[in-house]
């Protein structure tokens, strides 16, 4: 997948505006629900671009149920109706950005699902978000803006992402739902619910 490169007004403030303007990106579905076990899957896209200094998210969810209980960084936000990013510089390790909907983050970096490091809570708090809430006939529709700025990637700085080509995948997750799901946009082969596994991530080509 190619991520389009914006202009870096693009970042100024994150609200409404910014999140109107993400609209306009190309969306990606999440498709793939790995594990017969868990089938129930919620509609998820999500699109993505970047500028010279940060990487744009927004998520767009439709689930039945809505579960937003932690609300402290680093907490167990992948209990909630939650959404990541996971992305792959090199092999020394990835980064798993993992948000709930109202925006709480975790964020660590290493090679394998054990022993990751944390990020620090206050370059975390860097992380700008927008989120949005609706009630719907069938659940739930909620929305996630999202810009994480460079400087979080501290393993590979300095970073400049224009031509390079990444590993990537994005998920959704609510491990405390009614219904628990895990649902990727690279399809994952394993026995058990896992998004640790960067052998099956997809490719990210930044224009």
């Amino acid at each position: 997948m190619v991520v389009k490169k914006v202009e870096n007004n693009f970042s100024e403030k994150i609200n409404a505006q910014l999140s109107s303007a993400m609209d306009e990106l190309t969306r990606q579905q999440l498709n793939f629900v790995p594990w017969p076990a868990y089938p129930y899957k919620p509609k998820v896209d999500f699109a993505i671009a970047y500028s010279p200094d940060s990487v744009f998210l927004k998520y767009f969810v439709d689930e039945k149920n809505i579960r937003s209980v932690n609300s402290i960084i680093n907490s167990s936000v992948w209990e909630d109706s939650c959404v990541e990013f996971f992305i792959s510089f090199d092999d020394e390790g990835y980064y798993n950005f993992e948000f709930n909907c109202i925006g709480t983050a975790l964020v660590g970096f290493g090679k394998e699902k054990t022993n990751r490091d944390l990020l620090d809570v206050e370059l975390i708090k860097e992380i700008k978000f927008h989120p949005g809430l609706t009630k719907t006939e069938t659940g739930f529709h909620w929305e996630l803006t999202v810009v994480i700025p460079l400087q979080i990637f501290i393993y590979h700085q300095p970073l400049l992402l224009q031509g390079k080509k990444v590993k990537a995948n994005f998920y959704k997750c609510g491990d405390l739902l009614p219904e628990p799901h895990f649902i990727s946009w690279a399809n994952i082969e394993s026995t058990e619910p896992n998004f640790h596994l960067p052998e099956f991530f997809g490719t990210l080509i930044f224009e």
